[in-house]
């Protein structure tokens, strides 16, 4: 992977000229030699990251840094700071957040392990340099008491004991301490949170599956256990699934802070390269080249992996031929309650328990819809059940029950409401709303029927909220968007577009204007036009969505 090298190296040498500008050189302050994040806060995470790059840098020949004596004096600087708030039993602080986190230690040894690694590695072989002695020295401090403090434990998420799990595991093979790997293997015996799709706990593909990812495979290296890889195997198979055709990741399933943010998946690159090279997988290493495709087209920075080809550099040597062109496909992932699906140029995604339960992107515009109004407690639909029926068509249904409390068959005790058992109540119950939901893939597009049922004359609506759009036009209007709107359209066929791509979708309907619902209701999505077609129950209707720019493409 020579030209990724490459790329890596220059984009190395920018991350450590952006870290000589930001770091804290006051010497009269607490946060002398750390480095200021965007938001001016300085802590010991972002310190560490930086340091690690410079310190790739610098021993790296082929970098402009290569022993620069400034380069040392800051990074020896950085790791008097980080040592300096490093707590005494070797945690770090996340100072947004958690304090003596043994997670966030985690992350922050982790990022130190590959560069403590290739040190003591050259150590060990043809000697290290003066300078490189001097760093070595502190960071292995850093990373031995990093570690020990892990050993008092304590986690708020899934991914956190695979985090502490897989760093404890390393550092016991690189210190000998058997104390750390029993440690490990208290968080190892729950057993790993991967389902059969490759799914891990948290469904975050835009953060916490790499996270996630990059631990198993930790594990495997250190323990010889190949067993803990399949799971970042069955993950990244996965993946190949989950990126959008503007090579983004799609988010919106996830339960964790990457919801619905536009993420590039270039960090999974060292999973796709590790494993496709050890178990000659050559969608994996195809895959390599095409995240950094996406790094040059998208204009963003390589991942920050020199070190790791330092270390290993049998990766530098290998070479993959293409990227990796994504067949059309329809995955059922069935546990996880999701179905992807790409027919050409677009794909599309159903999903179980989502008020946003629909999506589809064209590359340059997305969709994403629901059903929504107010019945009881309930102000959206949300597939309770989700199955594909032989045709390949998905089937998402939900019930919702009606319900009223009725009074206590004895005198309360008190007189407060607050302070009644409200749950022992008996309750009266129905009437109950029914809401059914088809999705078939159409030549072009997909046809989405929604049906609802028991319950007549309550205002609901189907809601369309449209992302990168700019002109709408149907037989009423041509309508310039600027992704506020909220419209209701009543009839006919409607067109959005972008001057690049378009959709086309309806039949549309409009029976009412009662759009906003009450006002505990779902808000609508940020920075997106909303269109809305709205009925009265019970209602049975059917909207067509289809992608224009492939009738083009054909033509």
């Amino acid at each position: 992977m020579e030209k990724h090298y490459w790329k890596m190296v220059r984009d190395t040498e920018d991350r450590v000229l952006r870290s000589l500008q930001i770091q804290v050189l006051e010497e009269d302050s607490p946060r002398y030699g750390g480095f200021y994040e965007d938001n001016g806060i300085v802590q010991a995470k972002f310190s560490i990251y930086r340091v690690a790059s410079m310190t790739a840098a610098y021993c790296n020949s082929d970098t402009r840094y290569y022993q620069s004596e400034k380069v040392l004096k800051r990074i020896l600087l950085g790791l008097d700071y980080i040592r300096r708030v490093q707590h005494e039993n070797g945690l770090f602080d996340y100072v947004t957040c958690n304090f003596y986190s043994a997670p966030d230690t985690a992350f922050c040894v982790k990022k130190l392990l590959p560069v403590c690694q290739y040190l003591r590695g050259r150590r060990d072989g043809e000697g290290l340099a003066q300078g490189e002695r001097e760093i070595f020295d502190r960071l292995e401090e850093i990373v031995r008491k990093g570690a020990e403090g892990l050993l008092e434990g304590g986690f708020h998420t899934p991914n956190h004991r695979w985090a502490i799990a897989s760093v404890l595991m390393t550092c016991a093979k690189l210190f000998e301490d058997r104390a750390m790997e029993e440690a490990a293997g208290l968080y190892l015996r729950e057993g790993i949170d991967c389902n059969e799709d490759g799914e891990f706990a948290e469904r975050s593909a835009g953060n916490y599956n790499r996270i996630n990812n990059d631990a198993m495979i930790m594990l495997s290296r250190a323990t010889g256990d190949p067993a803990y890889e399949r799971h970042a195997i069955r993950n990244l198979w996965m993946m190949l699934t989950y990126w959008e055709p503007d090579g983004s990741v799609f988010t919106a399933n996830s339960t964790r802070f990457d919801k619905d943010r536009l993420i590039y998946p270039k960090d999974y690159y060292l999973e796709y390269l590790e494993m496709g090279m050890k178990y000659q997988i050559p969608e994996f290493l195809q895959m390599c080249n095409t995240l950094f495709e996406i790094v040059d087209q998208k204009h963003i920075t390589s991942p920050d992996f020199l070190i790791w080809f330092m270390l290993y550099p049998g990766f530098r040597g290998l070479e993959a031929e293409g990227g990796y062109v994504r067949p059309d496909f329809h995955r059922y992932y069935r546990e996880s309650g999701i179905a992807r699906a790409q027919q050409g140029r677009f794909t599309y995604t159903v999903m179980k328990g989502r008020s946003n339960f629909f999506y589809l992107h064209n590359g340059t515009m997305k969709v994403e819809m629901k059903v929504a109004g107010s019945f009881c407690e309930h102000r959206a639909f949300r597939g309770e059940t989700m199955e594909q029926l032989p045709s390949g068509a998905y089937h998402l249904a939900q019930t919702m029950r009606g319900w009223y409390y009725l009074p206590f068959a004895e005198k309360p005790e008190t007189s407060d409401w607050w302070k009644m058992d409200n749950a022992s109540r008996e309750k009266k119950l129905g009437p109950d709303m029914q809401i059914d939901v088809w999705v078939r893939e159409a030549e072009d597009g997909v046809d989405i029927q929604v049906k609802t049922s028991g319950v007549e004359g309550a205002p609901w609506r189907i809601e369309l909220a449209f992302s990168g759009v700019d002109f709408l036009t149907n037989e009423y209007m041509d309508l310039p968007l600027t992704g506020s709107e909220v419209l209701v359209v009543k009839q006919g066929y409607t067109e959005v577009s972008n001057g690049r791509d378009a959709m086309i979708l309806g039949p549309c309907f409009g029976e009412h204007h009662f759009t906003e619902g009450k006002e505990d209701s779902e808000a609508k999505t940020p920075g997106a036009a909303t269109l809305y077609l709205t009925a009265y129950t019970p209602f049975d209707r059917t909207i067509e969505i289809r992608n224009k720019r492939s009738v083009f493409e054909r033509q």
